[in-house]
């Protein structure tokens, strides 16, 4: 005889952010079932990925309120200061940067009376996926399926059936697809995406520099988009964890026309290192490739033109996808996730259905707008920044340097990319649910 399965919420997908909204269910009292088709012990792996990400200061306070943050803090390098420049490339100023520059400072935020505290962190999202799963194992509310895959799915009015490949018989309230950009319970549902394909390849590597980034994150834009270098904590020299001589380090996120992509990619180590120290320049001494890998990932934008179903939520990429221009994009996944969990869990304490369109719409209202402005707001600076004619780059540095000497606008700004502004729900105030 087939396993029966009854969960509340039935999870598609165990990436960063599927875990997570798991996590916040379980704490809330929630039985879940997160189900996915990769092995977890891949997401472990250093290779699979290669990527960081940002974590802004409200989301870092929802990950805390969970328990998730321990786990990865030892691989969170905080962020206290970004410097964004727009720089060239060419004969008249090889790599050189405008001298009109915008500079965040986590000082320039701090409540009066208190100790300034970081803009955000990078961590590596092996280190957050490592982070998740150790978490979702502990927490004896969530049934976690992988590998597994959902072979059918049947969403109806009064609740949702659904087998898996190894026989087991679900049934829940609501299913949420945390499952990708390319989601399969989106598509079978039939929710149309808006997508725009970008004509550019984003090449990431951990980048070895000579002197320490002191919590600086750089982003330098060139004609062909954005070049990052984001702090990332000091690792032993030989890779292994011991205790052996400590490399400064940093997260290289290169945005490159697609067509030049597979020709830098092919070069060696250190002509790679070389095309690197040309566009940055020398403000970190000497750099070069830490692990030796390199990774490409091309990129576009897509918006899903609805968030929920019938007893169906997409949250994460499932929903939304953007440029890496400003970092947001798991934080984005995060805020979906927190606000997600708070329209659950109020229902659910007044007994009413937590999969029913009410419920749903709830968070789809609080979501999109959000969600649509920074959408608008990073493809209107990659458009901007992702070019060398002369009068736009001479009133896109006026900008910059504007900004810059406005103080209240300067900190409106942060407290933006801190996840601080709008509508928040209680977890990225560092509230429980």
């Amino acid at each position: 005889m087939a396993e029966r399965a009854f969960p509340e919420v039935l999870v598609a997908g165990a990436g960063m952010v599927g875990l997570a909204f798991a996590v916040a269910l379980s704490e809330a009292g929630l039985e879940v079932m997160v189900v996915d088709q990769a092995d977890p012990k891949l997401f472990r792996e250093e290779a699979f990925d290669g990527r960081s990400s940002a974590i802004a200061r409200g989301s870092q306070q929802a990950l805390a309120v969970l328990g998730l943050w321990p786990g990865m803090r030892p691989a969170a390098s905080p962020i206290l200061d970004i410097r964004i420049s727009d720089g060239a490339l060419g004969a008249a100023r090889p790599g050189g940067a405008s001298a009109l520059f915008l500079h965040f400072s986590h000082q320039d935020v701090a409540e009066p009376g208190s100790e300034a505290r970081p803009l955000g962190y990078i961590v590596e999202n092996t280190a957050i996926r490592r982070a998740g799963l150790d978490r979702v194992a502990a927490l004896p509310r969530i049934n976690f399926r992988a590998p597994a895959r959902l072979v059918e799915v049947n969403r109806r009015p009064g609740g949702v059936t659904a087998r898996l490949d190894d026989g087991t018989e679900v049934a829940t309230r609501l299913l949420v697809a945390a499952d990708g950009r390319g989601s399969a319970q989106r598509v079978a549902a039939g929710i149309k995406v808006m997508e725009i394909d970008y004509p550019q390849t984003a090449i990431v590597a951990t980048v070895a520099h000579e002197q320490p980034h002191k919590g600086v994150a750089h982003e330098h834009f060139l004609p062909s988009g954005p070049f990052a270098l984001l702090p990332m904590t000091d690792a032993p020299e030989d890779g292994t964890g011991g205790s052996g001589p400590l490399v400064h380090r940093s997260s290289l996120v290169w945005t490159e026309k697609r067509a030049l992509v597979p020709a830098m990619l092919a070069l060696d180590e250190a002509a790679f290192a070389q095309e690197l120290q040309r566009r940055f320049g020398n403000s970190l001494g000497r750099l070069s490739i830490w692990g030796g890998r390199r990774w490409s990932y091309p990129l576009s934008l897509l918006h899903a033109e609805r968030y929920i179903d019938a007893r169906l939520a997409l949250i994460g990429d499932a929903a939304h996808g953007i440029h890496p221009i400003a970092g947001q994009g798991l934080n984005l996944g995060l805020r979906d996730v927190a606000a997600l969990a708070e329209c659950i869990v109020d229902a659910r304490r007044l007994g009413l259905d937590i999969g029913s369109p009410t419920v749903l719409e709830r968070y789809q209202r609080w979501r999109r707008l959000d969600n649509m402005a920074l959408i608008a707001a990073t493809d209107s600076l990659n458009r901007l920044f992702s070019n060398d004619l002369p009068p736009v780059r001479l009133l896109r540095d006026l900008g910059l340097a504007a900004v810059n000497r406005v103080p209240p606008l300067k900190r409106f700004f942060m407290r933006h990319a801190m996840g601080l502004v709008g509508d928040l729900p209680r977890l990225v105030k560092g509230e429980s649910l």
